[in-house]
């Protein structure tokens, strides 16, 4: 057995730039990560026509106060424990290292995997909207490896850099849903007028029960929140972490809420509650293909009550939106790469970083891989969409339920080592509360996988049949619990076999 050794001291070539980001920064990044257009443009028809209809908003809604009591407990752990690699930093220290190593396997897979996933529908969007608006035909892998350079590029300068950007996109973004909202809110022309209940009643939410419509509603919303958990990640550069992360958390799952209940139920509004599957069933129609084009509901909706240079603004700005998560993503990927080289559980010159304290090398490393998978995509003509954007997308959300789940047991588990230091309402009845809907979650986005990423064993309607699953939708529904186990072992054995200390350092 090689003897032990203490964790390497941090250098300037391997500690990351402190003090670079305030809560805004970071806020920056996790709602940007979420892109509220692309969902408001790709999940939420599909939750009207196939989910509760009117309560889609609503659903939105229920999964947005599960996450915010997962953020109690997580914010409290925040305070504890400031670490790059922040979800597998929390198992680490409230249940193990060897666990915290197995979901830092888990971690890092979800956002490479969401990263691919939006690389491919970045692709599938600008192709189409390249061509209609200037008569180019490119093929969608040659805009995403734009897009790649670029990304790779304004990752490699900084974090902050980063953060600048994000925050002009991010603003226009934002600032044409809130507009849009209020147009159709403020307006006299409503087919219906505003019906609150339609939208939000806990009964109209629930409709059909979990099994059914409601279960399919709540799945893609859970889907559309993703992102949302990496404020920690970014803890060692900001200022004073103790404090930003935790306000940074609350603020970000508050601002994704709201967004996305608030836009909603402006859509259904727009529409009329009583009409609005109907109306989405047609606005998305294309060649008799219900939803085939369901960006086309949100933009006709800004169309009518806006007018048409929103419709043409909106449709440039779900690329910027999804650019946005694009280089949110490239963030959080290398940083858990950059945690995990530093602990020594995979190679530790992942530990670099260059003069302007960004982790060089495990930038690099995310932008390689994430440059072969494209690149095997576009080889074996796989679409952007069909294929690689739901398939990565819905095993990111698995991925990363799975993991907060694991974070809420560590929370429970850590403070009752630490009696005192947090509230009970933060270190046990907010946690299990949070794992009771998150288990709900997890079971609704598994069980309606086929659903969501078009992975449908033949004969099988995913619309009434949960579970109907061909082999790449098993593969991909049960990699994250695969890589868990895998991550457990390579704990295990880094733990008794290299450097105690450094594996340490995870939850340090």
């Amino acid at each position: 057995m090689t003897e032990l050794q203490p964790a390497p001291q941090e250098t300037p070539e391997t500690a990351l730039h402190r003090g670079r980001l305030g809560i805004l920064g970071i806020v920056f990044f996790v709602v940007a990560a979420a892109a509220p257009l692309v969902g408001m443009t790709g999940a939420v028809p599909v939750a009207i026509v196939l989910g509760n209809g009117a309560a889609a908003p609503g659903a939105y809604v229920v999964v947005g106060i599960i996450l915010l009591l997962f953020s109690v407990g997580y914010a409290a752990m925040a305070t504890k424990v400031t670490n790059v690699g922040a979800f597998f930093a929390f198992v680490g220290r409230g249940l193990g290292i060897i666990p915290g190593v197995g979901s830092a396997f888990v971690s890092l897979v979800a956002y490479l995997a969401v990263q691919l996933a939006v690389f491919g529908f970045f692709g599938g969007v600008v192709t189409g909207q390249m061509a209609d608006s200037f008569g180019i035909e490119w093929k969608w892998w040659v805009w995403t490896l734009i897009a790649w350079a670029v990304v790779t590029g304004l990752s490699a300068l900084s974090v902050d850099i980063g953060a600048k950007v994000l925050g002009v996109l991010m603003g226009i973004e934002l600032l044409s849903l809130v507009v849009t909202a209020f147009a159709v809110l403020l307006s006299s022309d409503k087919p219906e007028g505003i019906d609150l209940g339609a939208s939000f009643s806990f009964a109209n939410i629930f409709s059909g029960g979990l099994s059914s419509t409601a279960g399919i509603a709540l799945a893609f919303a859970f889907a559309s929140y993703i992102g949302f958990e990496a404020t920690a990640i970014y803890g060692e550069e900001s200022k004073d972490p103790h404090r930003t992360v935790p306000r940074a958390t609350y603020l970000a799952v508050i601002t994704i809420t709201v967004i996305f209940g608030f836009t909603a139920f402006a859509i259904v509004t727009g529409l009329g509650a009583s009409t609005v599957i109907d109306r989405t069933v047609e606005l998305s129609t294309v060649d008799k293909v219900p939803l085939a084009n369901p960006a086309n509901v949100l933009f006709s909706v800004a169309d009518t009550y806006v007018g048409g240079w929103m419709k043409e603004l909106m449709s440039w700005l779900v690329i910027s939106s999804l650019f946005a998560g694009l280089l949110a993503f490239q963030n959080s990927a290398a940083r858990y790469f950059y945690a995990m080289g530093r602990a020594g559980v995979l190679p530790q010159s992942l530990d670099r970083v260059n003069g302007r304290g960004a982790p060089w090398t495990a930038t690099v490393v995310t932008s390689v891989i994430s440059l072969a998978v494209i690149a095997t995509f576009a080889i074996t003509g796989r679409d952007p969409v069909l294929n690689l954007f739901y398939w990565f997308s819905g095993l990111a959300v698995i991925a990363i339920v799975f993991v907060e789940i694991l974070v809420s047991v560590a929370v429970i588990a850590f403070f009752s080592r630490h009696r005192g230091e947090a509230s009970v309402w933060a270190s046990v009845f907010a946690p299990l509360l949070s794992i009771g809907g998150l288990l709900v979650g997890l079971w609704l986005l598994m069980s309606r996988f086929a659903l969501l990423a078009g992975t449908v064993k033949d004969g099988v309607d995913p619309t009434t049949q949960p579970w109907g699953l061909n082999a790449t939708g098993w593969t991909l529904v049960l990699a994250p619990f695969v890589l868990f186990v895998v991550g457990t072992i390579v704990g295990k054995l880094r733990l008794s076999e290299e450097n105690e200390d450094a594996v340490a350092d995870l939850v340090t």
